[in-house]
């Protein structure tokens, strides 16, 4: 009989009987443990079973549990001399954790504080200074100071946007849309070359602001867009108070479906709803009397819009245009009889009245109508010509915004308190180091 091979089997019988022992009993103390197995041999339940020569029916092994070590052994530590590192930290790792519980300890501190004071009675200077922060506009100048001249527009234009630009329909196949009044695009284009035009709407700007991308995408015609926040509330009312706009008075015009929502009437057109109608032609209408104010440039337009309050504006103002050219007619033939009296004129050798009337010259208002319809056509043109630029340029934009959003709470949190990106936060492009 080989002497290894019965000393191997006595080992793995003492293991064994040992573990199934303990798995039985399981005493309070842990038995002693078993003789070690020499750590460079292959594990036991690894080793291909051997019998023995002498024996003739041994004990299958695999029928035992096959276990690499013996329950209640502890695993064997040394100690190596290091200090754990608990109490290795720097004193600046120290301070800072320090500086960390003082500054959570104040946050507490900060909020039990807020609470208390936001839930106390508030007296008559309290309720006061609480109506001002909710019913003035957020800003004490809601237009930045005008730019110098000639790039300044001499006139502002406010424009409202519900039942005036658009409307909201609903239908049961579609359910809420906003249409588009006809000859908006052609009221914003023509008349940005006059004015100074700023949408000015009761809306908030979440929802104003995706209409008025469709209306202005490429941002040529609109200014500057004020939203909710910057009107005054009265009674629950938002109002638009122009003494906030920064601008000269006397050269502002604010056209607008609800009078409710005026401060001013005296620099108000106040027009007649838009129901939606497809073929609406009010908004169009205005444009002559518009664009003659800013054609003759008068120094207060206040009076002139008083003369027009509670009249239909299209009707009365194409009546005023008639008789001045009528006018300018008659002044145009008296001068005309002077050089007739010679005898020979060309009106008289050609008696057909269409000749005459297209030798008249035209107006001061036509001459510069006729030049701001061609400034306006090669603009539209200009447009048409790089829209696919514009197209690049408003999505290269986008991009670059969504890039610098922030993708997660914490991350739009930081941002807010001006602190750095997050190790989460996907990393800039780094320069190769040098090898």
């Amino acid at each position: 009989m080989n002497p290894a091979l019965l000393a191997r089997s006595a080992v793995r019988r003492t293991v064994l009987s040992q573990s199934a022992r303990s798995f039985a009993s399981r005493p309070p103390t842990s038995p002693p443990p078993p003789p070690k197995v020499p750590r460079k041999e292959t594990p036991l339940a690894s080793q291909p079973s051997v019998k023995p020569q002498t024996q003739p029916n041994p004990t299958p092994i695999s029928s035992l549990p096959s276990l690499d070590f013996a329950p209640g052994e502890e695993p064997h530590q040394e100690r190596t001399g290091a200090k754990s590192s608990k109490d290795s930290l720097s004193s600046i790792e120290r301070r800072r954790r320090s500086l960390g519980r003082l500054s959570l300890a104040a946050i507490l501190l900060g909020a039990v504080f807020e609470a208390y004071y936001m839930g106390r009675e508030l007296d008559e200077d309290d309720l006061k200074e609480f109506r001002m922060t909710f019913t003035e506009p957020i800003w004490p100048e809601l237009l930045p100071p005008p730019l110098p001249a000639p790039h300044q527009k001499p006139y502002t234009l406010l424009v409202s946007v519900d039942d005036l630009l658009v409307t909201s329909t609903w239908d049961r196949q579609h359910g809420w849309r906003t249409a588009k009044r006809p000859g908006v695009d052609y009221f914003l284009g023509y008349l940005s070359q006059f004015y100074e035009v700023v949408v000015f709407t009761t809306q908030y700007h979440y929802t104003a602001i995706p209409v008025l991308e469709k209306l202005d995408p490429y941002q040529f015609f609109i200014t500057y867009k004020l939203f909710r926040d910057a009107t005054r509330s009265v009674n629950g009312q938002p109002v638009k108070d122009l003494t906030y706009l920064n601008r000269d008075l006397s050269k502002v015009v604010l056209l607008d479906a609800h009078a409710e929502h005026v401060a001013q009437p005296e620099n108000s057109i106040i027009v007649p709803k838009w129901s939606g109608n497809p073929g609406d032609k009010g908004l169009v209408a205005l444009i002559p009397f518009l664009e003659s104010i800013a054609i003759y440039k008068p120094p207060d337009v206040r009076p002139i819009l008083e003369a027009y309050h509670d009249k239909d504006i299209p009707l009365e103002y194409a009546k005023k245009e008639a008789e001045a050219k009528q006018k300018h007619i008659e002044e145009w033939e008296h001068s005309r009889k002077g050089l007739s009296k010679g005898g020979f004129t060309l009106s008289g050798l050609f008696s057909g009245s269409a000749l005459h009337q297209s030798s008249i010259p035209p107006t001061y208002l036509e001459q510069k109508r006729q030049e701001a319809q061609l400034q306006y056509r090669e603009e539209q043109a200009y447009i048409a010509a790089n829209k696919e630029n514009f197209e690049r340029m408003i999505k290269e934009e986008q991009e670059a915004m969504a890039r610098q959003m922030p993708s997660t709470f914490w991350g739009a949190a930081g941002a807010f308190l001006g602190q750095p990106p997050s190790a989460n936060a996907p990393e800039q492009a780094k320069p190769a180091s040098d090898p």
